[in-house]
């Protein structure tokens, strides 16, 4: 019979906290992880750079309502995930990461690849602990999945020695060789045997101690009559509007509960991050354009797992006379700002659905309020196509996404990672579905394309999986097609090529007058893509965008994972719109 080991213990409990991937690059101090995560029934899948096991473990969280995880190893591994731990840290995803170490006894030693990693982690997850015996593994991994979830969700890291890992026997024959067992002779040496015996059975056979370092949980503000007065407040509005974010949507199976609470309130609603597509492609009470200007007339504005950051003007974007109301499971958010006049603490998913049973089809008393907010609606989306050029030189970004708009499925799901030209996708391409639109959040991460692609293609099969790139964003994770050949996943990506950084450059240039840094070159990407064991189609003539939209469909439907490389011409659709 096969000898457990530290992996399968680690296994067991993440089967029962429901994870179905474990997202990895390999390392000799991690493998025991991956092959008792398999042994259980965990899809493994090996990317092309840490960052990325951590961007798609954020992606399946997102999409699942669960835990996402990832394992790297020790060292380098554990550095190459920062960007992605800290933008799940501000997106508020529960992802669990293991991260392989040096053995127990040779920690500070200078053994290869070991480091401090906890020093590093603490600041950018909600807890980050090592593991000291085999007999605690599981107990730790059972506290991290809960932390995850727990609360405001976040990313958790475990870092767990090598000699935790592998079977006692084999862990015993490493030492046994390296000190030398049975051969020195002397006092020291005899010392130093049965100290190492001593610690080997600590190391296997100790008990469990209780864990000292977990965060503190702060006591909850919800039992204020918060939800109470917020419903006799918007019962009272005239002109209401809701904005949800998405931490409305985290730790959420069925978004058809928030769906359906929103369409009973009836007030006018724009979506934000993960919230985007919770009402579908075009539900009469969702909004997409002039978001500022309606915060700035409504007089009751509930803000649903949103912070009050530079996208609502750090809460002066939203009318002084108006009545604010904010859900948030962080009490810091809450308050960050702005101080909202009723403020609930608890999941704005929920707090929606209980708002929801208290008030229904009051919002016919808002129907001229909403119409006159969708004739602002229809116009901006008039003014947007009157701007789109379908002839010229090249490919108007403008014209594109009109036409990406129209070949998407209804059930397609949308990544997107860049600056100006997934911006502009955002005018117009509407997400088809309540999780189904996933983007790097309020840390504006470049470089999250390629693995939450990955994520979404793995939780959703058989769905087209749209990933919008810019050519800058593009060559963070262009590798990753690799992945998706190897693992029989076949997005379809796209990348708007205008040789720039051209988020940056459109304002230094007026600003300094130089293109200094943001230069690029009309780069083949496709044929980069294709040496990865994808498909590349290149487009450049406008005649030819609806041709090639639909051989991309074809290919990505027979399973192969496909870019387009879409050559742009000039715009300046989003002059003066660069946040910093």
């Amino acid at each position: 019979m096969k000898q457990q080991h530290g992996g399968d213990l680690i296994a067991e409990v993440l089967h029962r906290h429901g994870a179905t991937h474990l997202f990895a690059l390999c390392g000799g101090h991690i493998s025991p992880i991956l092959t008792g995560a398999q042994a259980r029934g965990l899809r493994i899948v090996d990317v092309r750079d840490e960052v990325n096991a951590v961007f798609a473990a954020d992606a399946v969280a997102r999409m699942t309502g669960g835990i996402g995880v990832a394992a790297v190893t020790a060292g380098p591994g554990v550095t190459n995930t920062i960007t992605a731990v800290k933008n799940a840290q501000m997106a508020q995803s529960p992802i669990v990461i293991f991260g392989g170490a040096t053995p127990t006894l040779l920690k500070g030693r200078g053994a290869l690849q070991d480091i401090d990693a906890l020093s590093i982690m603490r600041p950018i997850t909600k807890w980050a602990t090592s593991v000291k015996t085999v007999p605690a593994l599981a107990p730790t991994v059972e506290r991290a999945c809960e932390v995850a979830m727990d609360g405001v969700p976040g990313p958790v890291f475990v870092e767990v020695p090598v000699d935790l890992l592998y079977p006692e026997e084999i862990v015993r024959g490493w030492y046994e060789k390296e000190a030398g067992f049975g051969k020195a002779k002397g006092i020291g040496a005899k010392a130093l045997e049965l100290y190492i015996r001593g610690h080997l059975y600590r190391q296997f056979r100790a008990p469990v101690l209780p864990e000292v370092s977990l965060p503190m949980k702060l006591p909850s503000l919800r039992n204020g009559g918060g939800l109470e007065r917020a419903a006799e407040a918007l019962k009272k509005a005239e002109r209401p509007v809701i904005v949800v974010g998405s931490q409305a949507l985290v730790g959420v199976k069925d978004p058809g509960r928030l769906a359906r609470a929103l369409g009973l309130l009836g007030a006018p609603v724009f979506l934000a991050g993960t919230a985007r597509g919770l009402l579908g492609r075009t539900h009469e009470l969702q909004l997409r354009h002039n978001r500022g200007a309606a915060l700035k007339e409504a007089d009751v504005v509930i803000i649903c797992g949103f912070p009050f950051d530079f996208r609502l003007g750090y809460g002066r974007g939203i009318s002084k006379k108006a009545t604010l109301i904010a859900a948030n499971l962080s009490s810091h958010e809450l308050r960050k700002n702005r101080r909202p006049e009723i403020a609930v603490e608890m999941h704005a998913g929920e707090f929606l659905i209980a708002l929801g049973d208290r008030i229904s089809s009051a919002g016919d008393r808002w129907r001229g309020w909403l119409d006159g907010l969708r004739e602002k609606e229809a116009a901006r989306d008039k003014d947007i196509v009157g701007k789109a050029a379908a002839s010229g030189e090249l490919i108007d970004p403008l014209h594109f996404f009109l036409r990406v708009e129209e070949a998407m499925a209804d059930d397609a799901v949308l990544v997107v990672d860049g600056g100006d030209f997934v911006a502009t996708a955002s005018y117009i391409v509407r997400p088809r579905a309540p999780l189904s639109w996933l983007d790097p959040g309020v840390f504006g991460t470049l470089g999250v394309g390629g693995g939450m692609a990955l994520g979404a293609s793995l939780v959703r099969p058989g769905r087209e999986v749209w990933l919008i790139w810019g050519d800058g964003s593009s060559a963070y994770t262009l590798a990753e097609f690799d992945t998706y050949v190897r693992h029989g996943v076949a997005p379809i990506a796209v990348i708007g090529n205008d040789a720039s950084w051209q988020q940056i450059a459109r304002e230094q240039v007026e600003i300094l007058g130089t293109t200094l840094g943001c230069d690029l070159r009309r780069t083949d990407y496709h044929k980069v893509a294709e040496g990865y064991g994808g498909v590349g189609l290149l487009l450049t003539d406008p005649a030819r965008v609806d041709a090639t939209l639909a051989e991309a469909k074809a290919i990505a439907r027979a399973g192969r994972p496909v870019c387009i490389n879409v050559h742009l011409r000039k715009s300046e659709f989003r002059k003066g719109s660069i946040s910093m």
